[in-house]
Formats: C-alpha cells, structure tokens, sequence
C-alpha cells in the first residue's frame, strides 16, 4: 500500500476514534496526529484544517447508509426513510454531525466538501427512490425531486440542529405524514379582501 494512502487511512481512523468519543472538540489535529502517529505538518499537506479532516472521517467511517427501502409503495418507502434518517440523527453520530454543520458556516470549503462527500451520495439514493415512484405513477411528476427532498428531511435537520423538538419514530412518522399529504384542504380559502 502506498504511503499516503496508509498516512491517510490512519488519520481518519484516529479522527474517527476521537469524533465517537468526544465529538468534533475532541478531534483536534493535535490529538489526530498523537493518535495516529502522523505529523501535524503531514496532516495539513493533505488537508486545509481540523473540520476537513473531521468531514473526510465522518463520511467514510461514521455515516454508513443504509438501504434505501423498496416496498412497492413510494409513500411507505419515503416513510421509512423519513424514519430511517431520524433515527440516524437522533443517535450520538447525529450530534456529530451537527457539530459538523455548525462548524462548516463559517467555512465555505468545509461545508462544500460536507455536501460533496456526505451529502450527495444521499441525496442521490432519494432522487432514485423518488424516480421509483414516478415510473409507478405515484408521485407527481411536476415537484422537483430536490425540493420534495427538503420538505421531507429538512425538518429533520431543523430539529437536530435547533433541539426544539424530539426525533422520535412516532414524530418522524408525523413529519413524513405532513410532507406526503399536504398542509392545506382540498381548495384553499380565499383570502380576506379578494374577490374570486
């Protein structure tokens, strides 16, 4: 195996080991390059800072997908996924990954390297469940996957990341429910003051 493969599996090991004990404070370089045994000079010729090195551990050892459901019916397969991503974010790994999101804010080339290695390969096994469910005839074809995605998951974010409110299985159930049915009755009211 080549040097800078070892060096690099080796960092993202010891980032890994330090992200599941303590959280993105605890994965320091300092402490990545003491457990690792890999210099703090080396680290940074393979990565701009401490986030990047947490974002390229989380994503490879941390954030293992799981399969997206296949059920036959595109509202209990996104139901489940619902589901499947609230419980992901609930765990230990959720706060991780929050502490990820705060920390990518003030850095542009974090958070587009959390959206490239983390978020797309996601994104993307939605946009395949979301096209399942098009062929089928169950899912309108005139929302934009990416838009449907956000409705469905955002809120999910939103809670991890603002603590308002729990991610629990009966609450993400009530979240997909909301998303999939719709907030508003068949004909919306008319507006005071309007004229039909």
């Amino acid at each position: 195996m080549p040097r800078s493969r070892r060096v690099r599996e080796a960092v993202l090991r010891a980032a890994t080991e330090l992200l599941s004990e303590g959280g993105l404070p605890a994965a320091t370089v300092d402490a990545v390059s003491a457990r690792s045994g890999v210099s703090k000079a080396t680290i940074y010729k393979h990565w701009s800072n401490r986030i990047c090195v947490a974002i390229d551990a989380f994503a490879l050892h941390m954030a293992e997908a799981t399969p997206v459901p296949d059920t036959g019916s595109a509202c209990e397969d996104l139901t489940q996924q619902v589901r499947n991503v609230a419980a992901f974010y609930a765990g230990p790994v959720g706060q991780v990954y929050a502490q990820l999101l705060a920390a990518t804010v003030t850095d542009p080339e974090a958070a587009e390297l959390l959206r490239k290695r983390f978020l797309e390969g996601r994104r993307e096994l939605i946009r395949q469940m979301w096209r399942r469910g098009v062929q089928r005839g169950e899912l309108r074809t005139d929302i934009d996957v990416e838009v449907a995605q956000d409705v469905l998951f955002g809120s999910i974010i939103f809670r991890l990341v603002s603590g308002h409110a729990p991610l629990t299985p009966t609450e993400a159930e009530a979240i997909a429910k909301a998303a999939l049915t719709g907030l508003l009755t068949n004909r919306p009211a008319t507006p005071a003051g309007s004229v039909d």
